[in-house]
């Protein structure tokens, strides 16, 4: 069900942290090669020809391209692309109660979490006279991605509105994938949870089609500054193509699930993790890495006995057995923290003795979570972070979407005649240095000024 790697003996980077160290103390020697890891195969490249076509009709004939598309790929004949008003207050008053609850307390810990990241302008003195302030300024407009298909995702509108609201953003738009077992709207879930966000612009347009839409507009959507939120591998080659158009957060792919455990983790927890990740796609990834061989026994049996049991096994089993998860088996918790570090995973979890002070030495992971008690389910919901991460091993520099994927730092320079003065001469030499005279002439026309003599 679930293949095994066995990099026990193998020559992993040394130079990580000591147990206790600062995590930002001392660079990482070596690097682990990728391909002894589990991950999925997509070739983004090879998508963006087919999406490129996409975009750029949508760019030349606007909303009448994205409903052809729509009807192409969606089944669904569109009049217009934009949901009425009505159809997002009836989504919200014919919400299950206890669903509404749920998302209700999702946004109220997502917002605790969120509005706490919002920077605050600073400004700091450099000489007398001389002053930098760096505002922060929210992005005007966003387009805001909520994926359709196998899964329902309402949670990804919490995840895309909160921060963009906490940020300030004036204008948001959200876009979801027209379903035709409802009229050619989005899934009435994903309604209502705009609905109880507040957000009153939603299209019911998915794929690259939507993508294009924020960045270069139609007659019924505006375009867009930002576009965030995760999708398919053509809305992640649509990013791809448009970025510089419009700013994008990452490209997210499939999910992924790491859990570095040791004997003392609970194998049927372990498993029901691996599961739940699993379960969001056929391409989705779920890796264990361990260096117990008891464990990794364990929740194999524990995979055959739970898989069967839940509502989508073929998707799951699929998923576990394809070539993007594995059990990793390693000499040491030290080389599966070298192991974890590589694999850069979008989720990670720590199930170990000690699971706090190992958590504090990894470098690259999209979120990390902490013992028994902090599975990834619980920040997919409601843990208050945020669930838009980086995956395909994206987050060794990259981050999940927070308040400051909205912001903008502008630096504000503000100077006196004496201090401007007061650092000519430096401008004026490194012009020169650079060949590029005009640089101090520029300064130089604001004086009376003439170059020092040598020595003076």
């Amino acid at each position: 069900m679930i293949s095994r790697i066995d990099l026990r003996g193998a020559a992993l980077p040394s130079g990580l942290p000591a147990e206790g160290t600062p995590l930002a103390s001392g660079p990482v020697s070596g690097a682990l090669d990728r391909d002894l890891l589990p991950r999925a195969e997509l070739d983004v490249e090879a998508a963006l020809e087919k999406v490129r076509p996409i975009c750029d009709d949508v760019r030349h004939r606007g909303a009448a391209a994205v409903i052809e598309y729509t009807e192409k790929f969606d089944g669904v004949r569109l009049e217009r692309t934009r949901v009425p008003a009505e159809a997002l207050r009836e989504a919200l008053e014919e919400l299950d109660p206890t669903v509404r609850a749920a998302l209700e307390e999702s946004v109220r810990r997502a917002r605790i979490v969120h509005r706490d990241q919002r920077r605050t302008d600073s400004t700091v003195q450099v000489v007398p006279g001389g002053t930098v302030t760096e505002r922060w300024v929210p992005v005007e407009r966003v387009g805001l991605y909520v994926p359709g298909g196998r899964a329902v995702y309402p949670s990804s509108v919490v995840m895309n509105v909160v921060p963009a609201q906490e940020a300030g953003v004036g204008s948001l738009a959200v876009a979801s994938p027209a379903q035709r077992e409802f009229a050619g709207l989005p899934h009435p879930t994903i309604l209502a949870a705009c609905a109880l966000l507040g957000v009153e612009e939603v299209y019911a347009v998915g794929g690259a089609q939507a993508v294009a839409m924020f960045a270069h507009g139609t007659e019924e959507c505006a375009p867009a500054q930002l576009v965030t939120g995760p999708g398919n591998i053509y809305v992640a080659a649509a990013k791809r193509l448009l970025k510089g158009v419009i700013g994008i957060d990452s490209e997210a792919g499939p999910t992924e699930i790491a859990i570095l455990a040791d004997d003392t983790a609970d194998a049927a927890h372990v498993a029901s993790d691996l599961i739940s990740q699993a379960e969001h796609d056929v391409v989705a990834a779920a890796v264990l890495v361990t260096p117990s061989e008891a464990l990794a026994e364990a929740v194999e049996g524990e995979l055959k006995t739970q898989v069967p049991a839940t509502r989508h096994s073929e998707r799951i089993a699929e998923a576990l057995a394809g070539r993007q998860s594995g059990i990793v088996l390693v000499d040491s918790l030290e080389a599966g923290l070298a192991v974890v570090n590589g694999y850069a995973a979008e989720h990670l979890e720590i199930q170990t003795a000690d699971a706090a002070a190992w958590a504090a030495r990894v470098r690259n992971a999209g979120a990390i979570f902490v013992g028994p008690y902090a599975p990834v389910s619980l920040g997919d919901y409601a843990a208050g972070s945020n669930h838009v991460l980086p995956t395909g091993g994206c987050a060794c520099h990259s981050s999940g979407l927070s308040v400051q994927s909205f912001l903008r730092g502008i630096h504000v320079v503000d100077y006196t005649r004496d201090a401007l003065a007061e650092v000519t001469h430096h401008v004026v030499a490194l012009a020169e240095a650079e060949d590029l005279p005009a640089h101090g002439a520029a300064l130089k026309a604001r004086f009376d000024w003439k170059v020092p003599e040598s020595g003076s």
